[in-house]
């Protein structure tokens, strides 16, 4: 066999459930968990007759997203209907756009290591409704809930940018912290908010000549470890397929696989339908879109931030790591509130340990965002203050935290009493017991005074004797600069 090379190509279809109280065409309540079919009605049934009327709060959500994402917005655009025949749509047609999308050319950027980015092209973002959901847990049959059916779903379309598995999860995950952060979906793919649906095909050269694979869809994902591992599993298969059979893309030979969890592996499921087969045509029932100016600003005002921005502001303006940028910036509401520490005065490094190592675990604790919790940015501020004064040590201020949000009206100067979390800074008192060790333990200070190898090691256990001598009160800096001074 001659020289063989490929890489995978990765196009990327997200459909994100928009967190609107009603349908996207009719006034039924959106809720989770709902017995089956309570939440339905003539419209959502498709019964005869009836009439949709456009839900303009999804709209409002997914102009925003296109906008987040830079694409343009089409300032007339229109309803389809997209006809095919599923027990979970009741009407044998989707309400959806076909030709002219809300938005499109757009991009957004995804972090790649050691801080660099890639923009990974946006071809469209449209509006459509969500089908309900067939159910296989009852016995030799099925069964179908349409609570689901009429949802707003937005859905985005990348460009085939993505060239491994990393790359795909990581663009799924800053799709989803965008959403949040902007406040149109909760994104949380338990419950099916999210879903995503990869296009994969090689490009193998081999002995000089170039070939592409049929195009796979994976359909219907709804976690970011499987949305990687399908990726990577359908990568090998279509190369162990090439090298097989030869096949290579042409007209009418894409296909669509399902994930098989249990033995992972994805899974034929038919051929992949194209645009003739839905016979696409305008819905009669709806008038078309139009964007005014004044519309388009309202909306455009509602932005903000997008998360992998403010990270790597973050990073240049509070000089923190990437991995603790990106652990800040994961949710809108903890990147604020640790803004508004800083702006009340703490030094950033220092706020970010006090958030990360506790605020965020109170939080988790208390089922809400850090924000939510009882404690003040100003509160956080003064802990973290007290410990770059050497009042506290970084432990005491964990401590100091947690106690504050059991009894937030305590002031700190109390909890720090009563708790015996002030450190003992006095270098007179310290040196006699730093003396005292120093007496109790002629071995480490010899190996601490000889320079040797073990000398390092020797000066922390006599560092840790004088803390478990003062029930960690101690200033470990005021302890070791005395230590350096009586030892050499």
């Amino acid at each position: 066999m001659g020289e063989l090379r490929y890489r995978v190509v990765v196009g990327l279809e997200i459909h994100v459930q928009l967190c609107t109280k009603s349908k996207m065409f009719c006034g039924c309540a959106l809720s989770f968990g709902e017995e089956a079919n309570s939440r339905v009605c003539p419209v959502c049934l498709g019964m005869p007759g009836v009439l949709p009327v456009m839900n303009e709060q999804a709209l409002e959500y997914a102009v925003l997203v296109a906008l987040a994402l830079d694409c343009k917005i089409a300032e007339f655009t229109k309803w389809d209907r997209k006809s095919y025949y599923y027990p979970d749509l009741p009407k044998n047609y989707q309400i959806s756009q076909y030709d002219l999308p809300l938005g499109s050319g757009g991009f957004i950027e995804i972090p790649l290591e050691a801080g660099r980015t890639k923009r990974i092209g946006i071809i469209r973002a449209h509006l459509e409704e969500d089908a309900g959901k067939n159910l296989h847990t009852a016995g030799n049959f099925s069964q179908v809930d349409l609570n689901r059916a009429g949802t707003p779903l937005l859905e985005i379309v990348t460009e085939p940018d993505m060239s491994s598995a990393a790359e795909v999860r990581t663009l799924a995950v800053e799709l989803q912290r965008m959403v949040r952060y902007l406040g149109v979906s909760e994104a949380d793919m338990q419950k099916g908010h999210m879903r995503f649906e990869p296009n994969i095909n090689l490009i193998i050269t081999k002995d000089g000549v170039e070939y592409k694979t049929p195009i796979v869809e994976v359909k219907n994902l709804n976690s970011f470890r499987v949305l990687e591992r399908s990726v990577d599993v359908e990568e090998q298969r279509q190369l162990d397929e090439f090298l097989e059979t030869g096949e290579v893309m042409g007209m009418g030979n894409k296909t669509t696989r399902g994930w098989d969890d249990i033995n992972q592996v994805t899974v034929l499921q038919r051929e992949k339908e194209e645009a003739p087969d839905y016979r696409y045509f305008p819905d009669p029932d709806l008038v078309p879109v139009e964007f005014k100016c004044e519309w388009l600003e309202d909306i455009r005002s509602r932005l903000c931030e997008l998360p992998i921005k403010r990270q790597i502001r973050f990073v240049d303006e509070y000089k923190l790591s990437d991995y603790d940028a990106g652990v800040l910036t994961a949710e809108r509401s903890t990147a604020e509130f640790f803004e508004r520490v800083v702006a009340a005065g703490g030094k950033p490094k220092r706020v970010c340990n006090l958030l990360t190592q506790v605020g965020l675990k109170l939080a988790n604790e208390k089922g809400c965002s850090v924000a939510e919790l009882d404690i003040t940015p100003k509160d956080f501020a003064q802990v973290s203050n007290d410990v770059d004064g050497g009042i506290l040590s970084a432990s005491g201020a964990n401590k100091a935290i947690e106690l504050k949000a059991q009894d937030p009206d305590k002031p700190f100067s109390v909890i720090y009493e009563e708790n015996n979390l002030i450190q003992k800074s006095d270098v007179g008192e310290l040196e006699q017991i730093v003396e005292q060790v120093i007496v109790d333990n002629p071995k480490a200070v010899e190996d601490v005074t000889s320079g040797g190898k073990k000398s390092k090691k020797a000066q922390s256990f006599l560092l840790g004797q004088v803390m478990q001598k003062t029930k960690g009160q101690a200033n470990p800096k005021v302890v070791s600069e005395i230590l350096d001074r009586k030892l050499g």
